[in-house]
């Protein structure tokens, strides 16, 4: 028997590596070169699956690794080494992946049996059963907030004797502060490559096509060991928690992971478990080390939406990865490819993404996707950009935050889209302070292109948006610009439009 591991099921602590006789690594080519993603997301990737091969070795497993073309390439490889092999395999995440598996082993003679994934911490069945029991006019309509507080007490964090620690659920209006002028976070972890990185690293610059800079342009923030991963999570809640509540919405010109922990990729490929962080996030509220704000909002991202996003997309695919209910149809400005914009907020997140292959999520969601969503573009496309620019996109990451909240291509997640104006980036970035554009103004020469694109994108979309949720204040704003001020607003947002399509914004 062989348990069959994928590059997204890196843990060393799961119970299924006992009872089998061999482990089954593959690393398929075909994966780096489908799409041309960042190239320290392939590092990462690449080096993480050999010294995990390499530790589970040295544990005395027998690991056997392929390097082949394709997952089918490398099972021909397997059948003919164990001719009728019998597989186990943690169920893949990804929308289609257990069933395409399954008939690549059916169809070499051999058969593919699935056990819980344990880089995600609510069984699929468990979720299901939450869903039923959940009154509603639109049974395929989900909202993270019950849920979330569901796993609070089925799981028993940050509660006391059936009651919210603090008395309250939610701390989010206490994690929305912006940093003094002379404010600085601690140094991000950086991890010195050894010799398999440095081998994969090597490999991904001279043999493929890739996303954003080269690799050896920045310096590589990723673990990819187990000991690596717990010293990032040793070095974010000792260093870097304190202060992340209340700065979690913040953006600052030049600082490109303020005081997030950057732990979601070690979390995805299982180099950490996700409970287990959990846990010494409440710990450290427990022992005074970071207060509620903190503690309760890191929590919410992995507990309610990390669960949340893979139970949504697990049940609204594959019609989830086409939605486009506002007919957005434009190519994604080149400046998304490039960087080269004037506009700061746009310039500072896209450089963080191919520099580092990742941004924060509010630099994720308020400028990366509130541009493209106010610029029309095709919410496909934004999701395949994701995909290959940040190290921790896999498409159950990608799909229900990009399709469903960047880009509002489905009510299934939200019942508004998440646009802004370019007053809430003011608001939370000293970003406008140095942008040529002035935020102050809406229409004419020089004003911040956020501002026209979304106005006209609310009139453009008014027979969606009006009656939806939350929308009736700025409805109202709407109804009260006169004619003259919709002709300045429209003929503004047209020359955006021009402006970025032909990258001279």
């Amino acid at each position: 028997m062989t348990l069959w591991l994928l590059g997204t099921h890196l843990d060393r602590t799961a119970d299924y590596l006992e009872n089998h006789d061999r482990v089954l690594l593959v690393e398929s080519t075909q994966f780096a070169t489908r799409r041309p993603s960042h190239p320290h997301k392939l590092t990462l990737l690449f080096a993480a699956m050999r010294r995990f091969r390499d530790d589970l070795r040295d544990r005395g497993y027998t690991v056997e690794y392929r390097q082949a073309e394709t997952f089918g390439d490398a099972l021909d490889t397997q059948f003919a080494a164990h001719p009728g092999d019998e597989l186990t395999m943690p169920r893949p995440a990804a929308h289609g992946a257990a069933d395409r598996l399954g008939r690549l082993v059916a169809e070499r003679g051999g058969s593919l049996s699935f056990v819980d994934n344990p880089t995600f911490i609510l069984p699929p069945a468990a979720f299901d059963e939450w869903a039923a029991s959940r009154e509603t006019d639109s049974p395929n309509s989900y909202r993270q907030e019950p849920f979330y507080r569901h796993m609070r007490r089925e799981t028993g964090v940050l509660m006391d004797d059936g009651d919210p620690v603090g008395g309250a659920w939610n701390y989010d209006g206490e994690n929305r502060e912006t940093p003094p002028a002379d404010w600085e976070p601690p140094a991000p972890p950086t991890f010195e490559p050894g010799e398999t990185t440095r081998d994969v690293a090597a490999w991904v610059a001279d043999e493929l096509e890739t996303f954003g800079e080269a690799t050896e342009t920045a310096a590589f923030h990723w673990p990819v060991t187990r000991a690596e991963a717990l010293t990032a999570l040793d070095r974010f809640v000792d260093a870097r928690f304190e202060e992340f509540g209340a700065y979690q919405d913040a953006m600052v010109e030049g600082e490109w992971a303020m005081s997030h922990s950057l732990l979601s990729a070690s979390i995805n490929l299982g180099l950490l478990n996700p409970m287990e962080v959990i846990e010494r996030a409440e710990q450290a509220y427990e022992e005074g080390a970071a207060p509620l704000n903190s503690v309760e909002g890191f929590i919410r991202q992995l507990l309610g939406w990390r669960e949340f996003m893979r139970h949504v997309y697990r049940r609204s695919m594959p019609g989830l990865a086409e939605a486009n209910q506002l007919d957005q149809t434009e190519s994604l400005p080149s400046a998304y490819w490039t960087g080269d914009t004037e506009m700061v907020c746009l310039s500072e997140a896209v450089g963080h993404v191919r520099e580092h292959g990742y941004a924060h999520h509010i630099e994720r969601l308020m400028v990366l996707s509130n541009f493209a969503l106010l610029y029309g573009a095709d919410p496909g496309e934004l999701n395949e950009w994701f995909h290959q620019g940040f190290v921790d996109a896999f498409h159950w990451v990608t799909t229900p935050n990009v399709i469903g909240m960047g880009s509002f291509a489905t009510d299934v997640l939200s019942s508004k889209p998440y646009a802004s104006s370019g007053s809430y980036i003011n608001r939370m970035s000293d970003y406008c302070g140095s942008c040529p554009y002035a935020v102050s103004r809406d229409t004419g020469e020089g004003s911040c292109p956020f501002n026209s694109l979304y106005w006209t994108f609310l009139e453009e979309n008014e027979e969606t948006l009006r009656g939806t949720g939350r929308m009736g204040l700025m409805y109202a704003h709407v109804d009260d610009k006169s004619p003259e001020e919709w002709a300045a607003l429209r003929e503004r947002a047209e020359e955006v439009r021009d402006m970025a399509g032909a990258g001279e914004l």
